[in-house]
């Protein structure tokens, strides 16, 4: 193995080009609202507990906020745009880190590869619905692929602009939505029923909340950027926390809001009465407001996709550069564009690969939402709640050989441990039940969560290697970024 010589430091990334409100606008568009509660949402409810949705969604967000004090803990630390794997190195040393590396470009390489397939679909429905437009889903897919391309290649804040107008309206075009149902009293008045515990506790909460806990995937990104964030050590911490709330709460009210509108006692009725359940909250949308709405709705449901695969396209190539620059991956990766600063190359590697996938799921014949979004975003989900445990595990190592630094127990030891316990939990509950979320055949639920653990021993293994060849190289992964 031959190890380059250190980049020079003209190859960084944009310095103070993002604040709060930017680097909340990527991780909010990566979760895709308007995604998680037209796509995701009706499902859960069928195949979790029911109306209880609302309930569950609150307890994945408390789980979640729970994670962010230790992982804000350690941004307020280290600053590298590896994240996960960056934190990881830090808290559980270098072969771990390699693991959580090559487990992450797994983990967000799936989750935007999966939504072209969604994306693909939604974007030919709607041409098809509204302009009588007949285009194929991968045509579609592709061109989407080009365009985020060449934002990928460019400089960050033109990508936050662009995800700052398609988050905005997904947000109010939902919050109508809600509004209307809560004005008319739903189908049979206003209760807080989905919020009871016997109504939270009913059908399978397990699946519910896994299905919660897909919806919040991107949020974890904030740290992504923390090497183009005006002061790191206070943007990523609040960046991190308003978009676990911001979430989370239009999460748990929106459901709740779709639970009323539809009748408690009737929803479950409903959801199995129709033929596609993606369709439910636009059917709601007809029935509390108009067509209006719901024509607006059918949009921002393909522009919310975009703007996800644009959010998790950048994260990739942050993840390609952070690799690159330290070597665990090709050294010209670490390589940034004289003129953006942006990780071009990563941008480009990314869109190849965004590229190689749609064209083999569609030469295949294979569907773009039951098998390419379904079988890869949920992979993701479950790569990144693994990176989460570790993650929370790295944190109280990190501060227990630091015991210099400021946080205190409880935010450095005791609630990390506990985050990392129950993300251990909820992953073990994934690979359980990986066939039900996926709806993958029983051998293929096998052969995907196994891909984690390959992908884990190839990180761990190209670690040792640049231990064994590049020590000097080895002692820096991770490191802090002024």
């Amino acid at each position: 193995m031959v190890v380059e010589a250190p980049l020079p430091k003209v190859h960084e990334l944009r310095r103070g080009a993002l604040g709060v409100g930017a680097i909340t606008f990527f991780v909010v568009s990566a979760a895709a609202p308007l995604t998680a509660v037209a796509g995701g949402a009706p499902i859960a409810m069928l195949l979790g507990n029911g109306a209880g949705l609302a309930g569950a969604y609150a307890l994945v967000t408390l789980a979640v906020l729970l994670f962010s004090v230790g992982y804000t803990a350690m941004a307020r630390n280290i600053s590298n745009s590896g994240a996960f794997y960056a934190f990881t190195v830090q808290g559980l040393g270098g072969i771990s880190g390699g693991a959580a590396a090559i487990l992450a470009l797994l983990a967000y390489n799936a989750m935007q590869v999966g939504i072209y397939g969604m994306f693909g679909a939604a974007t030919s429905a709607w041409l098809q619905s509204d302009l009588g437009l007949t285009v194929p889903w991968w045509i579609c897919s592709l061109t989407a692929a080009l365009v985020i391309s060449v934002l990928g290649y460019r400089n960050v804040d033109l990508s936050a602009k662009v995800l700052g107008l398609l988050v905005l309206g997904e947000f109010l075009v939902v919050l109508i939505l809600d509004v209307a149902i809560l004005r008319q009293g739903g189908d049979a008045g206003i209760n807080s029923l989905p919020f009871q515990p016997s109504t939270i506790g009913s059908g399978s909460l397990s699946i519910a909340m896994l299905f919660c806990f897909a919806s919040f995937v991107g949020f974890e990104a904030t740290s992504i950027y923390s090497e183009e964030a005006h002061d790191p050590k206070r943007t990523i911490p609040r960046a991190t926390y308003l978009s676990v709330v911001l979430i989370g709460v239009f999460y748990a009210f929106t459901t709740w809001c779709m639970a009323l509108g539809a009748g408690i006692d009737k929803l479950s009725d409903t959801l199995q009465g129709l033929q596609d359940p993606s369709t439910f909250l636009f059917q709601l949308s007809d029935q509390y407001v108009g067509s209006a709405l719901t024509t607006a709705m059918s949009l921002l449901f393909v522009t919310s996709l975009f703007a996800a695969l644009l959010a998790f396209h950048n994260a990739v190539a942050r993840y390609f550069f952070a690799l690159g620059r330290e070597r665990l991956l090709p050294g010209f990766l670490g390589k940034t564009h004289d003129i953006h600063q942006s990780p071009h190359l990563g941008s480009v590697l990314q869109s190849l690969l965004a590229l190689s996938m749609v064209a083999l799921f569609a030469i295949a014949g294979l569907d773009p939402i039951l098998s390419m979004f379904s079988w890869l975003t949920n992979l993701g989900a479950l790569a990144v709640m693994v990176l989460m445990a570790l993650t929370s595990f790295s944190v109280v190592q990190f501060f227990r050989r630091r015991p210099h630094l400021e946080g205190g127990s409880l935010r450095t030891a005791l609630i990390p441990a506990i985050a990392g316990v129950l993300l251990t939990a909820m992953s073990g509950l994934a690979v359980v039940n990986f066939d039900v979320l996926t709806g993958a055949s029983s051998t293929l639920a096998i052969i995907l969560p196994a891909m984690l653990a390959v992908a884990a021993v190839i990180g761990a293994i190209i670690a040792a290697i640049l231990k064994h060849n590049a020590p000097d190289f080895y002692a820096d992964l991770g490191a802090h970024r002024d």
